[in-house]
C-alpha cells in the first residue's frame, strides 16, 4: 500500500509494471537470501557437514518473510542481511546453528542481484520481443505509403512509412541482440568469501570439496560464477548491463522524438493515441500533447546517465571492495529497469494505436515532393546530352523561384515552371517530364527493404 504521507518514488507506483517492481522488490530480495542460505546448506549436506534435518528446517521455513520483523532490528544492527539472518534463524531451531557458515555478505547478496538482474532482463527481453512483433506489422502495413522525408529538419525526398519504421526497428534487433548475449553471459560472484579467494571455504571443506560446494550451488542456481572475483563480482558487468539499457533508452528515444515533430500539426502526419476524455492542457482546450512520447523522452534522459554511476562504480572501486556503490546500486538497478520497463510498454501502446494521417501525408507531398523531381530530371536532361552544370543551374534557378511561391503561400509551382522552360523541354518532352514528377516512382529501396525488415523480424523472434 503506498503511504501518502511519505515520500514515494514514481517508480513505486506510477511507471513500470507490478512484475518489475515484484523483482526488485523487499520480498523477493529476502527470498532470494534465503534461498542462498539453503542451497548452500543443502551443498553442505553433500559434504556431510551439515544433517538432512537441519536442511529440512531451513526449507520448511524459506517462505516464511517477515520484512517489517527484519527492518526492526536493522535499526539496531545496522545491517540489512544480519537482520534478515536473525529473522530466519529465530524461525529454524533445528537449522540455525549452521545459516550462512563459511560465507561473507556479498557472497549472499551479489548472487542474489544477479539474480534479480537476470530476472529483469528476462522480463525486458520478453517485452521487446513482443514490441517488435507489433512494429513488424506495422512496417509491412505501411511498406509501400510514400511520405516525405526530412535532412537538417528540411523536406529532401520521399520515402516510405514503412521504410522510416524500418530504421527503429533494425536499430531495435540489434538491442535485442545484444541483451540476448549479455543475459545468456550473465556471471554470478559464487561463493568466494571476503576478499575472494575462498580461503574460509577452502579450510572447512580442503580444495577438492569447495570445488564440489561452489559447483553444486552453481547448478542449483543455474548461474556460472566468475572464476575470479574479489570480495565482490566485477562491477564490470553491472556497467555491460546498464549501458546496453542505455543503448536501448537511446533507440526508443530516437522513435518517441521523432514522433512528436511528426505530431506537430504543422506537419501533422503521425500522432499517438488520444483517449476521448483525454485533457491535453489546462489552459489551451484545443491541445493534443504527445504526452506519451514525451514521457519515454524523459524516461531516457534520466536513464542516459546510469551508465556513468556504473562507470564509477567499477573503476573506483579500490582494491578488493569499497563500500562506494553500495547507496546508489539501491536505486541504480531498480530505476534503470523500471524506466526501461514503463518505455517498453509505452512504445507498444503507441505502436498499437498509431494514428496515420493520409490526408496530411498527401499534403505534404503536393507541397514539397516536386522539389524532389529535379534530381531526376538533371540526370534525364545529362543522359541525353545536356551539359550537367548548366542544367544544374537551370534547375536550382527553377526551384528558387519555386520557393519564393511556396513562402507566399501559393501551391508549389515547380511542375508548370519546369514544363515552361525552354532551356529543359530541350532536352526533355513535356510528355517524359510528367512521369518524373510521379511521387510513387521515386521510393527506391523502401518498400522491399521494408518488407525485408519485417521479415527479419519475424525471423528473429519467432
Amino acid at each position: 500500500m503506498v503511504d501518502y504521507e511519505s515520500y514515494q518514488s514514481p517508480f513505486s507506483w506510477r511507471y513500470g509494471s507490478p512484475q518489475m517492481r515484484q523483482v526488485w522488490g523487499e520480498k523477493n530480495k529476502r527470498l532470494i537470501w534465503r534461498r542462498l542460505w539453503v542451497i548452500m546448506a543443502k551443498a553442505q549436506a553433500e559434504l556431510n557437514l551439515v544433517t538432512p534435518e537441519q536442511v529440512h528446517d531451513l526449507e520448511k521455513h524459506l517462505h516464511a518473510v517477515d520484512v517489517a520483523r527484519a527492518l526492526e532490528i536493522e535499526k539496531v544492527n545496522h545491517h540489512d542481511l544480519m537482520a534478515e539472518l536473525k529473522v530466519f534463524a529465530d524461525q529454524c531451531p533445528v537449522g540455525c546453528a549452521i545459516l550462512h557458515l563459511g560465507a561473507t555478505s556479498m557472497d549472499i547478496k551479489d548472487n542474489t542481484e544477479v539474480l534479480q538482474l537476470k530476472q529483469s532482463l528476462h522480463l525486458v527481453i520478453q517485452k521487446l520481443t513482443a514490441m517488435l512483433k507489433i512494429l513488424a506489422s506495422k512496417v509491412d502495413l505501411y511498406a509501400d505509403l510514400p511520405v516525405m522525408a526530412f535532412t537538417h529538419l528540411q523536406p529532401a525526398e520521399p520515402t516510405t512509412l514503412g521504410y522510416r519504421l524500418s530504421g527503429y526497428a533494425q536499430d531495435l534487433m540489434k538491442d535485442l541482440e545484444n541483451l540476448s548475449t549479455i543475459y545468456k553471459d550473465i556471471k554470478g560472484k559464487g561463493f568466494k568469501g571476503a576478499v575472494g579467494n575462498a580461503a574460509s571455504y577452502v579450510m572447512l571443506y580442503g580444495m577438492e570439496g569447495y570445488s564440489r560446494f561452489e559447483s553444486f550451488i552453481s547448478l542449483e542456481l543455474d548461474l556460472p560464477f566468475f572464476e575470479i572475483s574479489s570480495q565482490t563480482y566485477t562491477r564490470k558487468q553491472d556497467y555491460e548491463v546498464i549501458s546496453a539499457l542505455a543503448g536501448l533508452a537511446a533507440t526508443i528515444h530516437k522513435f518517441a522524438f521523432d514522433l512528436r515533430l511528426l505530431q506537430s500539426e504543422v506537419i501533422g502526419e503521425l500522432a499517438e493515441p488520444f483517449s476521448e476524455g483525454q485533457v491535453g492542457s489546462s489552459a489551451m482546450p484545443f491541445k493534443r500533447n504527445p504526452i506519451e512520447a514525451e514521457k519515454i523522452d524523459s524516461l531516457a534522459r534520466a536513464l542516459s546517465t546510469a551508465p556513468l554511476t556504473a562507470w564509477g562504480n567499477y573503476a573506483n572501486s579500490l582494491l578488493e571492495r569499497t563500500l562506494d556503490d553500495s547507496a546508489n546500486r539501491r536505486t541504480l538497478f531498480p530505476e534503470s529497469f523500471l524506466a526501461i520497463d514503463e518505455m517498453l510498454m509505452t512504445f507498444s501502446s503507441i505502436l498499437e494505436g498509431l494514428k496515420v494521417n493520409p490526408v496530411a501525408i498527401q499534403a505534404n507531398l503536393k507541397k514539397f515532393a516536386p522539389f524532389s523531381a529535379v534530381e531526376r530530371i538533371l540526370m534525364a536532361m545529362s543522359k541525353k546530352g545536356a551539359d550537367r552544370q548548366e542544367a544544374h543551374e537551370t534547375l536550382r534557378q527553377l526551384s528558387m523561384k519555386a520557393w519564393q511561391k511556396l513562402q507566399s503561400g501559393e501551391a508549389n509551382p515547380l511542375p508548370a515552371l519546369v514544363r515552361q522552360d525552354p532551356r529543359v523541354t530541350k532536352w526533355i518532352t513535356v510528355d517524359e517530364l510528367i512521369p518524373l514528377f510521379d511521387v510513387d516512382c521515386y521510393t527506391g529501396i523502401a518498400a522491399t527493404r521494408a518488407r525485408q525488415t519485417a521479415e527479419k523480424i519475424r525471423t528473429l523472434v519467432s
